[in-house]
């Protein structure tokens, strides 16, 4: 979109405002301007972009709500299911050691809705399970939402420090290796070693060498923040391994573009214009990735806590699978897909922030 002036005499003039279609109409005024470097935008139709640009956020924010609520009812609705088609009967598990009587077995069944019709249970279900209940455990006969309250913190903390350390080993060595041959080479070695080894395995290693042979950190336990260094790298590192290597390839992508060559005219160092300014270019689709991946972490925070003997969701779900403990497993997968939910929801919107141009993607789509 160019700006033209009216007459060659009035070429050292501010030019008339440019004017662009929005909603299928032109806005332009000559009066309000903007000036964007040497560009000058008329105020109304900043005005517009901006609102098209809000409109978008709200409309990609609604869309992940929505799909967030259908993947919750959806794991609901498999929870049920899977209750429904569990080998052995119900009451067997209630009734335990105790000796069955036909008294016992109608007062369980009473006790628990058993008798009602399957469509009822599953819309009763389904409200309990929107108010956070989610019954009571076959064995321990506790409601299952205080077990999962007492170990849950725990579980993510490990997840948060395990994705704290994902996402300083991928910028790290993103940042270090990008267009540079021989580190990339040393890089794509390690990333694809750490890939390729389960979280349990890499974890029986870390302990083999840290603890068993040079002491540094406990061998289990949840004691302070020692005991929290092995587990979180034996989970985040492979992790960090699959994010670093899609965001090396967006960083060597955005070192090739035009800004870069112009930031380096600034006399910018070489790491300043990876750090400030490429990583900003290259971290959308690596954050993606990341909210893809993460809701892994919860399952590999259960084997990882077994390795390392640490309490949390981990034991809890061992022990509730050993036992055929249905509503304690079922709640732990319903937490997962809320955590999963939760995560993508807030990387979405992170990506609008890191790119603008997703913001008013949709909008020019609509234009062209």
């Amino acid at each position: 979109m160019r700006c033209r002036s009216t007459s060659p005499r009035t070429r050292s003039r501010p030019p008339p405002a440019c004017t662009a279609p929005v909603s299928g109409r032109i806005t332009g005024s000559r009066k309000a301007h903007t000036t964007f470097g040497s560009t000058v935008v008329s105020d109304a139709v900043v005005t517009d972009i901006r609102f098209y640009a809000h409109r978008t956020i709200g409309k990609r924010v609604l869309l992940r709500v929505l799909s967030g609520l259908g993947v919750l009812w959806g794991a609901a609705t498999l929870s049920f299911v899977s209750l429904r088609l569990a080998p052995g009967d119900t009451v067997d598990l209630l009734v335990g050691e105790q000796r069955r009587t036909p008294e016992l077995e109608a007062a369980i069944r009473a006790e628990w809705g058993l008798n009602d019709p399957v469509v009822v249970q599953y819309l009763r279900y389904l409200w309990n399970c929107a108010h956070g209940d989610f019954g009571r455990s076959y064995i321990l006969h506790k409601p299952v939402s205080g077990i999962l309250a007492a170990q849950a913190a725990p579980t993510l903390t490990l997840t948060a420090a395990a994705l704290l350390v994902a996402v300083v080993f991928a910028v790290v060595v993103a940042a270090t290796t990008a267009h540079r041959r021989r580190s990339r080479a040393f890089a794509n070695a390690v990333e694809l070693t750490l890939v390729s080894t389960p979280s349990f395995w890499l974890g029986i290693v870390l302990l083999a060498v840290f603890s068993f042979q040079l002491k540094l950190f406990p061998v289990s336990g949840s004691k302070g923040l020692a005991s929290l260094v092995l587990p979180a790298l034996a989970l985040g590192l492979p992790l960090g391994a699959v994010i670093s290597q899609v965001l090396r390839d967006g960083l060597e992508r955005a070192l090739e573009e035009p800004f870069a060559l112009t930031v380096r005219s600034w006399s910018v160092s070489e790491s300043a214009l990876r750090l400030r300014h490429g990583l900003r270019h290259a971290a959308v689709p690596a954050v993606t990735l990341t909210g893809w991946l993460v809701g892994g972490l919860l399952g590999g925070a259960v084997v990882t806590e077994a390795v390392f003997g640490r309490p949390g969701l981990g034991r809890v779900t061992v022990d509730a699978v050993l036992a055929k403990d249905l509503p304690v497993v079922l709640a732990v997968a319903m937490l997962s897909a809320l955590v999963y939910v939760v995560l993508s929801t807030i990387v979405d919107l992170l990506g609008l922030l890191l790119d603008p141009r997703l913001r008013t993607g949709s909008r020019r789509g609509e234009q062209g």
